[in-house]
């Protein structure tokens, strides 16, 4: 027994002593194919680096990004009766809508619409940009669907949206206008009732007030005319008038006034509410890249190249055996006539 397991062992120690014996003979070709491959990656490193990036085979890339609170503890009956209105259109897109979603998986499905991806591809003409020429809208799609990510952070409940091109003022103006679309989406849905209603309030108010000043001048106009003694539609016309006109004035006063009071209370309502909807931070044009990594790159293909050559090392080892040995080269001119 004892015999067989330092045979085992001595087997074990020379399979070792072969396979360091055959690193250390094809040694420099090793380190030759490591060190050109790594000479080369870094060669290629820094023309791409120094060449504009129109034409660099691998520019840097610049990825803005905008920040968005998303409030899901509204996320109530507004949201759930929008999304069953929604229902028809999701299921012919394919896309299923869980009854229990919330605001923030609302603004990323938002996101990766047609309708929004269709409106950043027009406004910044990406076709053209893109140089896509076969199914143009199927395929400027795809590509902006690669570049343009929008991520949701739970425990801070904020919403980030970026997107990464080369020209990163270009970059930063996307992202604005995803961001900007995704604010007027969530308006025009209807999903946050006290921001509409402020709205239809300072319309209401601006209107009115408008209203007021109108009936004033009239007012004053017709005054003016009964103290001049004009005869245009006689006085007791004038005065008729001038008593309507201030029938109607004091109504809109009062109209005014109430609005006013509902539009304070609102304020102060809203002031204890989070918004469904708030932009934190617009995108910035960075002046920093995101990407790539050049150092990184230049390492992997350097273990890579390393690899290589160590398994060409013994690829090249086992050929040279083969063709030393008479009985295996005898089998493969058989199996070659054959």
């Amino acid at each position: 027994m004892n015999s067989e397991a330092e045979k085992n062992d001595s087997d074990d120690e020379i399979s070792l002593i072969d396979l360091f014996a055959v690193l250390w003979r094809r040694r420099k070709m090793i380190i030759a194919i490591t060190l050109i491959a790594a000479a080369g990656a870094v060669l290629f490193s820094i023309i791409s680096l120094v060449l504009p990036s129109e034409i660099s085979p691998l520019p840097n890339e610049y990825t803005p990004k905008a920040l968005m609170l998303i409030d899901n503890k509204s996320s109530g009956g507004g949201l759930s009766s929008m999304l069953g209105n929604m229902g028809g259109l999701a299921s012919l897109a394919g896309v299923s809508m869980p009854v229990s979603a919330s605001f923030s998986e609302l603004a990323i499905y938002l996101i990766e619409t047609n309708s929004l991806l269709d409106s950043v591809v027009d406004s910044f003409d990406l076709i053209e940009r893109y140089k896509i020429k076969k199914s143009p809208r199927a395929e400027s799609r795809k590509a902006l669907k690669k570049l343009l990510k929008a991520d949701f952070d739970e425990k801070s409940g904020v919403l980030s949206i970026s997107f990464t091109d080369i020209d990163p003022v270009f970059a930063r103006d996307v992202v604005n206008y995803c961001t900007f679309y995704l604010e007027i989406r969530f308006t025009e849905l209807g999903l946050d009732k006290n921001k509409i209603e402020k709205e239809n309030l300072e319309l209401n108010i601006a209107n009115t007030f408008q209203e007021i000043i109108q009936l004033e001048e009239e007012s004053r106009r017709l005054e003016q005319s009964v103290a001049s003694a004009s005869s245009y539609g006689g006085i007791p016309a004038i005065t008729m008038d001038i008593n309507r006109i201030s029938l109607e004035l004091n109504a809109k006063r009062q109209v005014y006034t109430q609005l006013k009071v509902q539009y304070e209370l609102l304020k102060v309502n809203m002031s204890s509410e989070n918004p469904i909807f708030q932009i934190l931070e617009m995108a910035e044009a960075p002046d920093q890249k995101s990407g790539p990594s050049r150092g990184m790159i230049c390492i992997i293909v350097t273990f890579a190249a390393g690899f290589l050559s160590i398994f060409l090392a013994f690829a090249l080892n086992a050929i040279s055996n083969i063709k030393k040995d008479p009985e295996a080269m005898a089998k493969l001119r058989g199996a070659y006539e054959k």
